[in-house]
């Protein structure tokens, strides 16, 4: 199965929000898309996951506000918690559901190699033949 982009509406249960502005929440989902491919391309089945958290930082905090006062009540956010960004964690989970990432091995032997030994030679006859009298051969 391949990857199918979130819709507003998911982006709303993610958010847990009752009401969700369509338009925004497609932009929104339409940009975190693009901007996820630039570190895997074409995304992965389960990206929809990073996709969401992409978009849903964006729409809860789009001027990455960190503080806030109103009357009575003030919020602190950490920094760089709002805009659209990728966070190295989104970058590093978009790898490992494309299979990319970890320790691998390259065989560099060719597929046509011959697995016989060219050298030494183990069977000297052969090489006896080749030579003419006097050269120190019997």
């Amino acid at each position: 199965m391949a990857f199918v982009a979130p819709t507003a509406e998911q982006l709303g249960l993610y958010l847990g929000l009752d009401e969700i502005v369509a338009d925004r929440a497609d932009l929104l989902i339409q940009t975190a898309t693009a901007l996820c491919q630039t570190v895997v391309k074409p995304l992965p089945e389960g990206a929809e996951a990073v996709v969401l958290s992409v978009a849903g930082r964006a729409y809860v905090n789009p001027q990455q506000v960190s503080y806030e006062t109103i009357g009575p009540m003030s919020v602190q956010r950490p920094s760089g918690s709002g805009g659209l960004y990728l966070t190295k964690a989104d970058k590093s989970a978009l790898k490992s559901l494309a299979g990319r990432g970890g320790a691998f091995t390259v065989d560099p032997t060719p597929a046509t190699a011959d697995p016989s030994p060219t050298w030494p030679l183990d069977d000297y006859s052969l090489m006896l033949e080749d030579f003419e009298d006097g050269w120190g051969y019997p």
